[in-house]
């Protein structure tokens, strides 16, 4: 019996394997299209058109924090995937973080309308239970904020999980800056007891959720700093 339940269980692991991949493709597709589309618009949107827009639209490029891209066939032989092309939306995130700094690869991806380019850029880090991850959109100019979308894995309903659940949270990030009036990186600031409308490099903190916020400022600030090399080369 343990025996057929094994080889029963292996059978089932292989054969799911595509679709679970696949599954798992779209998801992360959405999430960074929501970046800098409206978030309805991408829930309205099929898988397949999901899959359609993306592949038609959006350029996919790794660096690591020195500002080198890499190629396909690096990253493949870099990660050693066997089943996988080696593109930016190949890479296991959640693994890379656990990866010393200068060895990280991270992904970038560029979508062009027209002549103008926004820039997506992936960012992880840790709230109040487990981690918590987004992608946030830049316009050509490198510093204004397009769109953010953001994600956990445990925070608390109606408090840390705010950040992906209550609509208002990542509009708040929306044509702020990530650099000061002399181009100096600064990041964002998500504020305790609300921050200053005036204040290009700040949003509101979400009630009750400090620790969850503290670590979107922190995550912000270093996972977009890991893309200071590659923006300052090009």
């Amino acid at each position: 019996m343990t025996t057929v339940v094994a080889v029963t269980l292996a059978f089932m692991n292989t054969s799911l394997k595509n679709i679970h991949q696949q599954n798992e493709a779209v998801f992360n597709k959405r999430a960074v299209l929501k970046a800098f589309k409206s978030i309805p618009e991408v829930d309205a949107m099929s898988d397949d058109e999901v899959i359609a827009f993306f592949d038609k639209s959006v350029e996919q490029n790794v660096v690591n924090m020195d500002g080198k891209s890499f190629t396909p066939d690096e990253v493949k032989t870099a990660r050693n995937f066997k089943d996988k092309v080696g593109k930016a939306e190949d890479l296991d995130l959640s693994k890379e973080k656990k990866k010393d700094e200068k060895d990280r690869l991270h992904p970038l991806y560029i979508y062009k309308e027209g002549s103008k380019k926004t820039y997506i850029t992936a960012v992880r880090g840790s709230g109040l239970w487990d981690e918590i991850w987004g992608y946030i959109a830049l316009e050509e100019d490198e510093s204004t904020i397009k769109g953010v979308s953001f994600d956990h894995k445990g925070e608390t309903p109606g408090l840390g999980a705010e950040i992906k659940d209550n609509p208002t949270f990542p509009l708040m990030f929306k044509e702020k800056k990530i650099r000061d009036a002399e181009g100096k990186f600064v990041s964002i600031n998500v504020k305790k007891g609300g921050a200053d409308k005036a204040n290009p490099h700040a949003v509101d903190g979400i009630s009750g959720a400090t620790v969850t916020c503290d670590g979107v400022t922190e995550m912000l600030e270093r996972g977009l700093g890991y893309y200071e090399s590659y923006f300052a080369k090009n």
